[in-house]
């Protein structure tokens, strides 16, 4: 949900991109005040040269953009505006995606690469910039005190899901359009070489302050911090247009993908309605729809304010580092790190490296969960920009959020155990085994078909009795875990 408002954000600067002059370039318009400030030519200036002035860029993004009120109980109204931006940018979404994968697939050809072209523009022209040397040197050599500190260890290992799109089930959906045989092998391999800032340098020597005063974080750094270093280099229109297109396009991939995990979802579970001619066309634009109507209150006078409630405790944190660690152990201990090798021999005909069974059974489980535990004991109150502390009503709303994906896990592992005929080992036993759909080979079934009850008989002989207990329940707990899904990832 929150890429969307990105998406309406970034469109809303881009229309303004157009302007003779870039609105959040001066300081003598409606929504400015007295201690409004430009930059520009190694020079500050504002209109009562006070110290505590505040910059056009800053103004412009609070009191234009956001029109933000004195706290998050108080909506005001909604800005038009931005909601005709959402309105735009959710059709945008829609027709990206109205013919699934395939259509979805191709436009991803585009919008994946589009961005890496405009970063290289974008590189080339900062570089030409004075104190770009300085911004290069901020952003890679390393602070060894800051090395020691254990956040920025948290902060690291969180990105490293984020980036991925671990745990929300984007890659599961995305490489469930694959054939039996493809090389996920080298498909992984390819995305961690993939994945694995001179514009602040440019910005502290205009303004004359260390870079570490004038880099932000969060909406801030795409919405203040760069529109104000582009406001201050020649034909600032040009680079603007290029910055929010760019903007846009990251957003739009990771949005309609993010939603096809959940439409993907919701079909498989009932593919013989949802897999007819033109049904999906019907899911997709209720869904859309839905997700418009949950997003109106963000684009109100204390849209801000909701918007990050969102970010911290449903899209992020927790919800995220909790499932990764029962994952990595269900995958490590339950399913077993050899039988998920035994499959993907089966599957690509290579045998995975030792090394990664090592990370599967110990390494990975460990850092989750050290991550998991580190996040709990440092948590701390969500504030908006570091002045306005969120009652407490609101910290109760988003652990609500959070712990609404949190608690599927054990829910639905108690809800399996609890629908599947048999003993408790029998059980079990059949819920950590391989589908008996997949085409595996002798090895690969084997792994999975040779597993012993207490009582003699084989763990396999209740499999279609336990797949027609558990398919009522699979249905409701599937929608749900998929609706979760997509709400946490965007």
């Amino acid at each position: 949900m929150c890429y969307m408002i990105i998406l309406s954000w970034a469109l809303f600067y881009l229309l303004f991109s157009f302007s003779s002059t870039l609105p959040w370039a001066s300081w003598d318009n409606t929504w400015n005040t007295d201690n409004c400030s430009t930059v520009g030519k190694n020079r500050t200036f504002n209109r009562t040269e006070q110290s505590n002035s505040s910059s056009a860029a800053t103004e412009f993004w609070e009191r234009r953009v956001l029109s933000i009120s004195g706290g998050i109980e108080e909506l005001v109204k909604v800005n038009w505006e931005v909601l005709l931006c959402l309105i735009a940018v959710w059709i945008i979404c829609y027709f990206c995606m109205w013919k699934g994968i395939k259509s979805s697939g191709k436009v991803v050809y585009f919008t994946a690469t589009f961005p890496y072209v405009m970063l290289l523009v974008l590189l080339v022209r900062e570089l030409t910039l004075p104190g770009a040397l300085q911004g290069i040197v901020y952003y890679l050599y390393p602070d060894p005190e800051r090395l020691l500190d254990p956040q920025v260890w948290m902060e690291a290992g969180t990105q490293v899901f984020f980036s991925y799109s671990s745990c929300v089930g984007l890659l599961t959906v995305l490489g469930s359009c694959n054939t039996y045989n493809n090389n996920c092998y080298k498909d992984c391999f390819m995305l961690c070489l993939l994945n694995s800032c001179t514009i602040l340098g440019f910005m502290a020597h205009e303004h004359g302050k260390p870079i570490a005063e004038v880099a932000e974080s969060g909406p801030g750094l795409a919405f203040i911090a760069y529109p104000q270093a582009v406001a201050m280099i020649p034909l600032p229109q040009v680079w603007a247009v290029c910055f929010f297109v760019m903007v846009m396009l990251l957003c739009l991939d990771t949005e309609f993908i993010a939603l096809e995990t959940i439409v993907t979802s919701v079909t498989d579970i009932f593919p013989r309605v949802l897999r007819r001619p033109r049904h999906r066309g019907l899911i997709l634009p209720v869904f859309c729809l839905f997700c418009f109507m949950m997003q109106l209150i963000m684009v109100t006078e204390g849209g801000m304010y909701w918007f990050q409630l969102f970010d911290y405790y449903a899209c992020s944190g927790a919800c995220v580092l909790f499932p990764s660690v029962f994952q990595t152990l269900a995958i490590g201990w339950i399913f077993g790190a050899k039988r998920l090798c035994d499959i993907i021999e089966d599957m690509t005909g290579s045998y995975p490296n030792v090394i990664f069974r090592v990370c599967w059974k110990y390494i990975t489980p460990l850092i989750s969960l050290v991550t998991l535990i580190y996040y709990l004991v440092d948590l701390k109150p969500l504030t908006y920009n570091r002045e306005y502390l969120y009652p407490g009503w609101a910290h109760g709303l988003g652990w609500m959020l959070a712990l609404s994906s949190i608690l599927m896990v054990p829910v639905w592992a108690m809800g399996c155990l609890w629908s599947a005929k048999g003993s408790f080992r029998q059980r079990w036993l059949y819920l950590v085994s391989p589908d008996r759909s997949l085409p595996l080979k002798t090895k690969g079934r084997n792994s999975g078909s040779d597993l012993i009850c207490a009582d003699g008989s084989n763990v396999n002989s209740n499999v279609k009795k336990n797949k027609k207990a558990n398919n009522s329940l699979n249905v409701i707990f599937s929608s749900y875990k998929s609706f979760l899904r997509y709400w946490v990832s965007g």
